[in-house]
C-alpha cells in the first residue's frame, strides 16, 4: 500500500504538489469543495473530538497593519464575506499539533502558477461560524539556491516548489480548523481558505530525544550511491551514519526526502537547499539525507528508519543538538534562510 493513502488535495485540477500536501487532513472530500459546502450549509464547526489545548501564543506574529482587519470577535465567515475569492491556498505541511505551529503554504493562481511576494496575513478558527483569530504575519520565502546546488530533478520539473509563505499560528486543540490567507492584491483584500486537521503525533519535535537509527552511507552501500540516493547528481549527505553522529554528540541535520519519487514536488528543491546550507556549515554539524523507499523502489515500501521516526509523509527535516535532542522539525518546503537559522540554533 502506498504511504500517501489519505484524501487528495484541495481541488482535482491542482498539480500533484498541492494534491499531496493535503492528504493528511482525512476530510473524505477535497478541502475546497468541503469549505464551499460549509458556506452554503452553515456548518464546519467543531468535530466533537477536540480537547482543551495549549492556549499560549495566541498573538504569535499578530500584525498591526491597518490594511488587514482584526477579527474583533467575529466569525471567520463574517470576517471574509466581503472579500473576493483570492489565490488558492495549499498547506505545505501534513502534521499540525495543538499549540504553536509553523504553517507553511503556497498560493496558486487560476493557471496553477505559484504566486510569490504578496503581503499576506493568516487567520484561524475552529469553524466558519467560530471566532476567528489573527492576523498572523506570513513571511514570504523564495526557494532558491546557487546554480552549483541545483539538481537535475528540480531544474527539469516545472511543477517543483518555487516559493513558500510561513506563518506562526496557534491551533488550540485537536480537530478540524479553518485557515484563511488574506492577501493584498491590486489594492484590495482577497482571501483563500482551506481546512486542516490538528491531532497528536508521535513524530519527534523540539525537545524530544532523537531516535537512534543507523542511516545508510556510501561506505555501507559498498560505494554504490545510487542504491541510497535518487537525486541527480547525488548529494554529499551520505557520508555519516546518524547513530554515529549521536554517539559522538555531534549536532546533526537529518532530512527525509526522495527527490526523484516525491509526489509533493517539494523534495528536490529542499534537498538542494540542504546541500547548499551544508556547504556553509560543513564541519559544524553532520548533514544526513535519508531516502524513503527500500532500494529506491515505491513498490518495496518504506525504509525502517522512516518508520522508526513515525513518519508517513515527506519531506521532513530535523535539526539535532549536541545533547541528542531535536531542536527544530521543519515539514514541507523551506528556504535557505530558514534552514540556516535552524542550523545555527542546533550548533550553539
Amino acid at each position: 500500500m502506498r504511504l500517501r493513502r489519505h484524501a487528495s488535495g484541495i481541488a482535482a485540477r491542482m498539480v500533484r504538489y498541492r494534491e499531496t500536501v493535503m492528504r493528511r487532513t482525512r476530510l473524505g472530500v477535497t478541502a475546497t469543495l468541503l469549505v464551499a459546502a460549509c458556506l452554503v450549509a452553515g456548518g464546519c464547526g467543531d468535530d466533537g473530538t477536540g480537547s482543551a489545548g495549549t492556549q499560549d501564543g495566541e498573538d504569535i506574529g499578530q500584525a498591526t497593519d491597518a490594511h488587514f482587519p482584526r477579527p474583533s470577535g467575529r466569525s471567520m465567515r463574517v470576517l471574509i464575506e466581503g472579500m473576493n475569492q483570492g489565490p488558492e491556498l495549499a498547506p505545505a505541511a501534513f502534521v499540525f499539533e495543538p499549540g504553536r505551529n509553523r504553517f507553511p503554504f503556497a498560493l496558486f493562481d487560476r493557471g496553477n502558477r505559484q504566486i510569490g511576494g504578496l503581503d499576506v496575513r493568516v487567520y484561524v478558527s475552529r469553524g466558519l461560524d467560530e471566532t476567528a483569530r489573527g492576523p498572523y504575519a506570513a513571511r514570504y520565502h523564495a526557494i532558491e539556491v546557487k546554480p552549483q546546488f541545483r539538481s537535475q530533478n528540480s531544474v527539469e520539473d516545472p511543477d517543483s516548489a518555487r516559493s513558500i509563505y510561513v506563518a506562526e499560528t496557534p491551533l488550540s486543540s485537536r480537530g478540524n480548523h479553518v485557515v484563511a490567507a488574506v492577501a493584498r492584491l491590486n489594492g484590495r483584500l482577497v482571501a483563500g481558505i482551506t481546512q486542516v486537521m490538528v491531532e497528536s503525533s508521535d513524530i519527534p519535535g523540539p525537545g524530544d530525544r532523537a531516535i537512534r537509527v543507523h542511516t545508510p552511507t556510501v561506505s555501507s552501500a559498498g560505494g554504490n550511491i545510487k542504491d541510497i540516493e535518487t537525486r541527480v547528481p547525488p548529494d554529499t549527505m551520505h557520508e555519516v551514519d546518524l547513530a554515529d553522529a549521536l554517539d559522538r554528540r555531534r549536532p546533526a541535520v537529518l532530512l527525509f526526502a526522495t527527490p526523484a519519487l516525491c509526489e509533493s514536488r517539494i523534495c528536490g528543491p529542499v534537498t538542494d537547499v540542504t546541500e547548499q546550507v551544508k556547504s556553509e556549515f560543513d564541519g559544524d554539524a553532520e548533514f544526513i539525507h535519508m531516502e524513503i523507499y527500500n532500494d529506491n523502489n515505491l513498490k518495496k515500501g518504506a525504509r525502517p528508519q522512516f518508520r522508526a521516526w513515525h513518519l508517513s509523509q515527506e519531506p521532513v527535516l530535523f535539526t539535532i543538538g549536541r545533547d541528542g535532542r531535536v531542536v527544530d522539525r521543519i515539514q514541507g518546503a523551506f528556504s535557505v534562510d530558514e534552514l540556516r537559522a535552524a542550523v545555527r540554533r542546533a550548533i550553539r
